[in-house]
């Protein structure tokens, strides 16, 4: 480990976005509304159940009242009963359907959303208004990313990000993201992926170098620059340890680091809450 790397946590981040939230639910409280968050999980994988689970728990925390609907594997027609339950309900502000769905159809779930109930920054038209630079909700992990790099005094105008994944959850909006022309962004963006052969050459050439590919340890520090900002955004679950595209040892060599936990995770958290928060300012 370099005696010069800055480690990243994610919770003094998040506990930042959520003291807002906080001050936020209790000003919309004083005008006689409350905020809802609803979640929908299908099937019984025991990780998406423990996401779910820390999501109501920062939610009823915080001042949210939580709304969850559980669907069997493999019931679209359940998940879409679902989903037009949380869009005709007027306590429920914004929801997420938690991915994986399996044996449903994520997107048709996704597309039957109503785009102003969207928590998760993912419903098409979210995507679209990121694409313009537009306001709407942002894609909860990415976000979370882009705080994190603003906390921690990473500078992103004009430097080189390369985003290793081009998932529609993650690297696809990274993407997007860090080319705005906004604070903590406007960046030169290359976006790699497991259908590259030559990666490496791409990441050594990176100030900032984002693993959203969801391979373990992915990220070797032979990868990586001496100095750059290394952020595990991926993660993946072998058995009951969570493990990260970047794989530890690039600390000897990063100027900034994620931690392999508590890193990108308590900020994607506090952005979902916030995404619901904003949804509730806009209730008329």
């Amino acid at each position: 480990m370099s005696d010069d790397v800055i480690y990243m946590p994610g919770a003094p981040v998040a506990d930042a976005v959520l003291a807002d939230v906080r001050d936020r639910v209790a000003k919309l409280a004083d005008n006689g509304k409350t905020v809802g968050l609803g979640t929908i999980l299908v099937g019984d994988d025991a990780g998406s159940a423990g996401y779910v689970r820390k999501k109501h728990e920062t939610s009823e925390s915080h001042g949210l009242l939580s709304f969850h609907v559980d669907v069997e594997a493999g019931d679209q027609r359940g998940l879409m009963d679902a989903v037009r339950r949380f869009n005709d309900d007027p306590a429920v502000d914004a929801y997420l359907i938690q991915n994986p769905t399996p044996g449903c159809d994520f997107n048709t779930a996704l597309e039957a959303m109503d785009p102003a109930k969207d928590a998760d920054g993912l419903h098409p038209e979210s995507l679209g208004k990121l694409a313009l630079g537009a306001d709407g909700p942002r894609p909860c992990t990415p976000a979370g990313i882009q705080a994190m790099l603003l906390h921690y005094g990473v500078p992103t105008e004009g430097r080189h990000v390369v985003v290793v994944g081009r998932g529609p959850t993650l690297g696809r909006p990274l993407s997007m993201l860090f080319s705005l022309k906004q604070a903590g962004a406007n960046a030169a963006v290359t976006t790699v992926h497991t259908g590259v052969s030559n990666i490496a050459d791409y990441t050594r050439q990176a100030d900032i170098v984002i693993g959203a590919a969801g391979v373990p340890n992915m990220i070797q520090p032979d990868m990586v620059r001496p100095g750059a900002a290394v952020i595990g955004g991926g993660i993946t679950w072998q058995g009951k340890k969570l493990l990260s595209d970047v794989d530890e040892a690039c600390a000897d060599v990063a100027g900034w680091i994620t931690p392999r936990l508590g890193g990108v995770g308590p900020t994607t958290v506090a952005m979902l809450l916030a995404n619901t928060v904003a949804a509730a300012e806009r209730r008329p």
